[in-house]
């Protein structure tokens, strides 16, 4: 009771100078006006607000004890605001209701399997009902009059020119996907070699490959990226080091390091969060990690810097495309809550779906708000 009674106050006083209106059920109103958060069940909104903080406020929306027609536009001035929301002198108060990392979620080569197959493996279905036919599940490079297709074929091109790839090019991939960078360099005359530990992707990928007609040129290995073996002139990750984990980045970029054949580059897609905000929270447990990506953990830009360089790489050329993941995700929510009834066909409850249309608008709202941003960058040996 004390917990929720201080997660009230604290919310009260978080959301008065917000450019959102939250609306109870006796009809009292509270911030500046904007889109609308309707709080259905005080009560219960607050009780869990007070015993798991951030993930509690995520739950609440699954649960339904709060709802929006907005949901992107209610988030994102809480995104904006997240590292000020909570007063100063409150913000010890967070190791009350914050937990830490779970052990089972280190990302070892066991737990990394485990922890990509709650996620990747959900089912190849799910995921065929939102993406774009390439099956690209990562940030567009949008211009003008692109539809979703053209501009992830768009960014894939970054990416593939980043990392110098061209015909006879030997490139690895680490992070298959479902195959769409795999073909796209194959389609230049490169030869790949793909890794991936999810067994439902490397499935469906091979098919795609072979229905490309690029199965002579592509091989998809079932293999974590510590156990890549060979020199490479490319190495491409299309946002596959946000599963790595801070204990294991070293060894991540290292792999980078290492399979990289002399005068070979790298091109690398990252999703990156504020460093200090890193610093803050690299230790807890949060609502994406809980329910979305279990074992994640972004990286801050100076860190890339950091780890590259300890690898022995250097950046020598990189570009933001945190606004075009906004338009990205956008789409993507769209493409879900159309399917609803299809993803319910599929066998998840009310409950999942709520649950991923929440992660979707969550993750929109940190690139709207620009707390999260995503780059490629390019990389060369320093030597």
């Amino acid at each position: 009771m004390t917990r929720a009674w201080l997660a009230e106050r604290i919310f009260r006083h978080a959301v008065r100078d917000l450019p959102v209106t939250v609306s109870f059920p006796d009809g009292t109103c509270l911030g500046r006006g904007g889109p609308e958060m309707r709080i259905v069940r005080p009560v219960s909104f607050f009780h869990r607000l007070g015993t798991h903080g951030n993930v509690g406020f995520g739950e609440a929306y699954m649960a339904g004890d709060w709802e929006s027609p907005d949901l992107t536009g209610v988030l994102t001035p809480f995104a904006a605001r997240l590292t000020t929301l909570v007063p100063a002198p409150l913000r010890a108060l967070r190791r009350l209701v914050d937990t830490r990392r779970p052990v089972t979620e280190r990302n070892t080569p066991d737990g990394a399997r485990s922890n990509i197959h709650r996620h990747y493996d959900l089912s190849n279905e799910l995921f065929e009902l939102f993406l774009d036919e390439s099956m690209t599940y990562s940030s567009a490079w949008f211009r003008s009059g692109d539809d979703l297709h053209t501009a992830q074929l768009r960014k894939i091109d970054g990416i593939l020119d980043y990392a110098g790839v061209t015909a006879g090019s030997r490139v690895l991939e680490i992070g298959t996907g479902w195959g769409a960078l795999a073909i796209r360099a194959a389609h230049r005359g490169a030869r790949v070699t793909s890794l991936t530990i999810s067994a439902e992707q490397r499935e469906l990928a091979g098919e795609r490959v072979a229905a490309a007609g690029v199965a002579d040129r592509v091989s998809i290995e079932l293999e974590d990226y510590r156990s890549a073996t060979g020199t490479y002139d490319a190495v491409v990750s299309v946002e596959m080091v946000e599963a790595v984990g801070e204990e294991f980045w070293p060894e991540y970029f290292a792999t980078l390091a290492r399979t990289l054949a002399p005068g070979g580059r790298v091109g690398l897609q990252a999703i990156t969060m504020p460093h200090g905000q890193l610093l803050a929270t690299r230790h807890t447990h949060n609502w994406i990690q809980k329910y979305i990506f279990p074992g994640g953990l972004l990286l801050s830009v100076p860190v890339i810097e950091e780890q590259a360089a300890r690898a022995g790489l250097v950046i020598g050329r990189r570009r933001s495309l945190g606004a075009h993941y906004a338009r990205t995700l956008s789409l993507w929510r769209s493409g879900f809550l159309a399917a609803w009834d299809e993803v319910t066909s599929l066998g998840f409850d009310p409950v999942f779906e709520r649950m991923w249309e929440f992660y979707l608008a969550y993750a929109e709202a940190g690139f709207r708000s620009q707390y999260l941003d995503v780059w490629q960058f390019g990389l060369r040996s320093a030597a």
